[in-house]
């Protein structure tokens, strides 16, 4: 049974998700044979495409700047916050709606939390490595709020959160699925991430930067059953309610974010998922080599059982080590994450902020 015949013109205008033809290609594959599964497929992603998206504004004020990266500010009492998202996808996710924010959730609690906005590379920072990134872009934001300012990093971004406190003496560090020990990821997807890279590296390298596109493959291709399954069960809700829910902002974020400089992709790829330098102690930055258990400071590190995009066999082993279930961007955002996540890491970075 051909896609192209059950769904003509599936292509919304803005062409998610990114690349379309080769989710069509992933989606016939994972429902192989299973005609009732590709139909709901295919239902749930033409709503999701043909959604109407309403205007939303950035919440918080900009307060301090370094180059592309901005800092805004969401109020609230008390030592300030830094949270760091990953390079790879934008900070939305910490900020998706005004009944699904962590990062207003925290200010109404009486913290003060600042959202790192990394901005878009431009080709010509094609040298700018993730290291890069956390000596030119980051350090300066911590030297613009002060170094009584706790830092807290998801994903990638708790990996650079990282190496920023080795070099800036924070007054703690939250870390929400912060890969450290990349030998932890499977090595099937290892080898298949080490495969993608190979074969996007000639054009990065031209361009000076790995585009959005070629990350989401490696996303998808981490998991791809569980990527079609998702559409499989919106496409099985009634279309008004399925417009209820949160589907449609996390999918928006997923496909979207700026590309890589061709460096950090480089470094990401060949530095720390081939070589593995920070879990074996090798990755330098700021000319120091990063070890987490030399930082003499409070340090909370968040894992989930059933995250599938950084494995809780990835996290540092040390600080203050807590396990959850509940999924890489369901801790963020699901409905668990309110009563779990958000609860915890504002309790603790609370008690720092009163040490």
């Amino acid at each position: 049974m051909m896609i192209e015949a059950i769904a003509p013109n599936l292509a919304a205008p803005q062409h998610r998700p990114r690349p379309l033809p080769l989710f069509l290609h992933m989606l016939r594959s994972e429902t192989e044979g299973q005609p009732e599964r590709l139909r709901h497929a295919l239902e749930g992603l033409k709503t999701y495409q043909q959604a109407e998206r309403p205007e939303r504004g950035q919440s918080g004020a900009i307060v301090a700047s370094a180059g592309r990266a901005t800092l805004r500010d969401f109020g609230g009492a008390g030592r300030p916050v830094i949270f760091v998202p990953s390079l790879i996808n934008g900070s939305e996710i910490l900020d998706l709606a005004p009944h699904n924010s962590l990062m207003q959730w925290l200010a109404r609690e009486g913290l003060r939390p600042l959202l790192l906005d990394w901005g878009t590379p431009e080709p010509d920072e094609r040298d700018l490595t993730i290291g890069g990134h956390v000596e030119t872009l980051l350090l300066p934001l911590i030297d613009a709020i002060g170094t009584d300012a706790a830092i807290a990093g998801y994903c990638l971004g708790g990996t650079m959160a990282l190496a920023a406190a080795a070099l800036r003496p924070v007054a703690g560090v939250a870390l929400i699925a912060a890969p450290w020990d990349f030998a932890g990821f499977p090595t099937e997807s290892r080898a298949s991430l080490g495969e993608l890279w190979e074969k996007a590296k000639p054009t990065a390298e031209a361009m000076g930067l790995m585009p959005l596109e070629v990350l989401q493959q490696a996303f998808w291709s981490l998991d791809p059953a569980r990527t079609v399954e998702k559409f499989v069960r919106f496409g099985r809700l009634d279309p008004d309610k399925a417009l209820e829910g949160d589907f449609i902002a996390v999918e928006d974020w997923a496909n979207a974010g700026a590309p890589l400089t061709a460096a950090a992709a480089r470094e990401l790829m060949e530095g720390l998922m081939a070589a593995n330098a920070s879990g074996e102690g090798r990755w330098e930055v700021g000319g120091r080599i990063i070890r987490p258990e030399t930082l003499d400071m409070p340090i909370l590190n968040i894992a989930s059982t059933t995250d599938r995009i950084t494995p809780a066999a990835t996290a540092w082993r040390g600080g203050q080590r807590v396990e959850l279930s509940d999924g890489h961007v369901g801790m963020i955002v699901g409905r668990r994450g309110k009563t779990s996540l958000w609860p915890l890491i504002g309790d603790w970075l609370s008690q720092v902020r009163k040490n």
